[in-house]
């Protein structure tokens, strides 16, 4: 691992790069907030999906990555007289000094969830912070993320069950509302039950401290890794997957349970 001095210069090395790219290379030079916006969701995405299989080396490359957008931004505001990639790090000192007083104050908690339930509350009484105690969540967050966030937050606000055992019931009286609206064919109504089962599976997940988001994405690579099998078998028989009935492409989907997914470790 790299001492301090060794870290402070990999940072001063890349702000050089930066400045000489800005300046000689016509593509980085072109480069606006905007023309940015949608690669940056994209590198975050993939950061997320290293995340996902715990691939470390893809984890620093796209950590990099992510890095590269955050310079990106802050030389752009330089240029324009707005903020420099300093004033980007004193805001978040400042901000975490203040958001953390057990930390650099006088403030005494004990737990996790008291850091928590305080940094929401710190939250609310900042200049330019949050207004109201959901006013943080994105509203361009993709829907899963965004519904866990908002039963986080309401959590840290002490709205929640009392017990997390109770949520079962809550997912079974959605389950029996989705059901009779399915009886009924009203399709607008069948979306709008089907989505309050799925915000309460959700809120299930997040008492029971499973990331929803993170589980669904394990479940959608096990079915890639598991409907690749039924394909790559049926090709070897050349076949086409069409010409497999329902039950010849159930035997190989429980073939393909005996393979394990790629290592991700």
């Amino acid at each position: 691992m790299h001492n301090r001095e060794e870290k402070m210069q990999a940072f001063g090395r890349l702000l050089n790069i930066m400045d000489e790219l800005r300046e000689k290379c016509p593509w980085d030079r072109k480069q606006t907030n905007e023309s940015l916006r949608t690669n940056t969701i994209e590198e975050v995405y993939e950061l997320c999906e290293a995340i996902i299989k715990n691939d470390v080396s893809d984890i620093r490359k796209e950590l990099g990555d992510v890095l590269l957008h955050i310079i990106f931004y802050s030389k752009i505001a330089e240029e324009q007289n707005q903020f420099d990639v300093a004033d980007v790090c004193n805001s978040l000192c400042d901000k975490l000094i203040f958001r953390h007083p057990h930390v650099f104050g006088t403030e005494q908690v004990e737990t996790a969830g008291q850091v928590l339930h305080l940094w929401e509350q710190i939250k609310l009484k900042e200049k330019d912070g949050n207004h109201t105690v959901l006013g943080g969540v994105p509203a361009s967050l993709p829907s899963v993320p965004k519904a866990h966030r908002i039963q986080d937050k309401a959590r840290n606000a002490g709205f929640d069950w009392e017990q997390r055992e109770d949520v079962w019931d809550k997912v079974k009286e959605e389950i029996r509302e989705f059901s009779d609206e399915i009886e009924a064919m009203d399709q607008e109504k069948m979306e709008n039950e089907f989505g309050d089962l799925f915000f309460s599976l959700i809120n299930a997940a997040r008492l029971y401290k499973i990331n929803p988001d993170n589980a669904l994405e394990r479940t959608n690579q096990k079915f890639i890794h598991r409907f690749n099998y039924i394909e790559q078998k049926t090709k070897e028989q050349g076949k086409e997957l069409k010409d497999l009935n329902l039950a010849e492409m159930e035997l190989l989907w429980q073939e393909a349970k005996n393979f394990l997914l790629p290592s991700t470790t």
